[in-house]
């Protein structure tokens, strides 16, 4: 029993024995077997899109594995890429666990990674003029753009856009500067070769050089200055390759004419038809525009606005050109002042004849637009003649219609006598409109008449400052009285059918220094 008992202690001292070498053995030996030192998570297994990658030690050990593996497929391209991945990792307390090689790890995760990304984001860049964008997909292709909007007018191929960091922005944006190359290759030049000190002196002698008169053979012709009308800015992104418009594209969206919106300011002389010649717009499309032209005999004044409609690409190109002329010329319009008349009158004491000249000018453009012309030299050939045109200096009262309503019927001017006894040199204007109906004062003055008038039935005569006149015929009922004061829009009468008349309407006459004028060039 003794002997036994000795025997048996002996053996379990063996199998510690074997257990701890088999364990020294495992820890030197076999490295992917975990021995747990510490309490809390030491074994933690990884999964990408719900496959499984492998276990490790650490966390950290994960974050390094999935940096490299993004590492390797993002250094095959030099895009942006998208990788679409769901990372899951389970942590556990073993006390041995089986670790994987960190080399099978990162294969295994790059294989994901490259299963699942998508180069989506592409180098672009994005030029943005005023409401217009559009996204290229290099530098060289924004200047190709820019310089397609040039090569309409820069026909001998001198300019050149340059991509530039705009100063005025915090943010890191370009903008297009237009330069001449030859300037381009000069300033290089002298900056290599030219000392400072010999510039100034050259500027000096350059300064005390006497002015000499040019002669037409000694100018410059040419373009001379290049610009974009509209601000051009050009930042560089990450885009969606389906978002970058093809160059070809992109030259045909910013160099195609569309309809813009513009002012035309009436210049003395200026009629309707004039204008419709000078813009080539049709006069339908000018009335349609301007709501108070109603039609072609409607009147203008100079200094007055009117709507146009501008053919205008995206990127308007604004240039300076000096060329050599020679062409017919006229002088310009002399005005003689008339204090007693009003703005509205005028008369013509001299007209005018065309001359003929040699000129040295310089003429501002935005695009076929011609903005400016300045003389710099001429030769007069034949003097031209000017306009000499006398003018009113006062400004005349304004009127209102004088109903509310009504049916143009007749208007102001020669016309077939409507009945017997009717003039066939209509004085005025007639709007027909039931009897009855209010009649206003068309503007503030002093009635001189009211009454029986003849043929235009009852009437009133009102007299405004300036030696301007209005009346009102045909009227079924008077509401005010001679040298009664009335002021714009007072009642003063109800319209009739009195006189010689063939129905209810208002007759309407607007006189100025005794004469009759057309009323509906003078209503508001």
């Amino acid at each position: 029993m003794i002997k036994f008992s000795k025997n048996y202690k002996r053996l379990q001292v063996k199998c510690i024995e074997i257990m701890i070498l088999f364990s020294l053995g495992c820890f030197f030996v076999v490295p992917g077997i975990l021995v747990n030192e510490k309490p809390g998570d030491n074994y933690f297994t990884f999964y990408l899109n719900e496959a499984k990658i492998g276990s490790t030690a650490s966390k950290e050990q994960i974050t390094e594995i999935m940096s490299q593996a993004r590492k390797m497929i993002v250094g095959k391209t030099k895009e942006l890429v998208y990788i679409d991945i769901n990372l899951e990792i389970v942590g556990q307390q073993v006390i041995f666990g089986v670790i994987d090689e960190q080399k099978e790890l990162l294969e295994r995760v790059a294989g994901v990674f490259q299963e699942n990304s998508v180069p989506t984001l592409q180098r672009a860049y994005t030029v943005k003029v005023d409401d217009y964008s559009v996204n290229l997909a290099s530098s060289e292709e924004v200047k190709a753009l820019l310089n397609a909007a040039l090569d309409k007018y820069d026909t001998k191929d001198e300019y050149s856009v340059e991509l530039v960091l705009d100063p005025n922005r915090e943010l890191q944006m370009l903008t297009a500067q237009i330069h001449k190359k030859e300037d381009i290759e000069e300033k290089e030049t002298e900056v290599f070769f030219e000392s400072g000190v010999e510039k100034y002196i050259e500027d000096i002698f350059e300064s005390m050089e006497p002015e000499v008169e040019l002669a037409f053979d000694d100018y410059e012709y040419g373009i001379q200055q290049m610009s974009f009308a509209e601000k051009v800015e050009i930042m560089e992104a990450f885009l969606l390759p389906e978002t970058i418009t093809p160059l070809e594209e992109a030259i045909q969206q910013v160099t195609k004419d569309k309809e813009v919106n513009e002012l035309y300011e009436v210049l003395p002389g200026d009629t309707l038809f004039g204008i419709v010649e000078k813009t080539n717009i049709p006069l339908d499309k000018i009335i349609e525009l301007n709501e108070h032209i109603k039609d072609e005999n409607s009147t203008i004044r100079a200094g007055e606005e009117l709507i146009i409609t501008v053919p205008e690409p995206e990127l308007s190109v604004e240039r300076t050109e000096q060329l050599f002329l020679e062409e017919a010329y006229d002088a310009e319009i002399i005005y003689v002042d008339n204090d007693s008349w009003y703005t509205t009158q005028e008369e013509v004491l001299q007209e005018p004849s065309t001359g003929f000249r040699n000129a040295v000018a310089k003429i501002s453009y935005r695009n076929e637009k011609e903005v400016s012309k300045e003389i710099i030299k001429e030769e007069v050939l034949m003097e031209a003649v000017p306009k000499i045109i006398e003018r009113g200096t006062k400004i005349p009262p304004t009127f209102i219609k004088p109903i509310s309503g009504g049916r143009l019927t007749s208007r102001f001017g020669r016309r077939t006598s409507p009945t017997r006894g009717a003039s066939s040199n209509h004085q005025g204007v007639d709007w027909g409109l039931p009897t009855g109906s209010t009649v206003v004062a068309a503007s503030g003055g002093t009635v001189t008449k009211a009454g029986w008038g003849g043929g235009y039935g009852y009437v009133i005569y009102i007299r405004h400052p300036g030696g301007v006149e209005t009346r009102y015929a045909h009227l079924s009922k008077i509401l005010v009285s001679a040298g009664s004061t009335v002021k714009q829009g007072q009642k003063i009468a109800r319209s009739g059918n009195t006189g010689v008349s063939t129905g209810p309407h208002l007759h309407f006459e607007l006189r100025m220094g005794g004469s009759a004028v057309n009323p509906l060039n003078y209503l508001e």
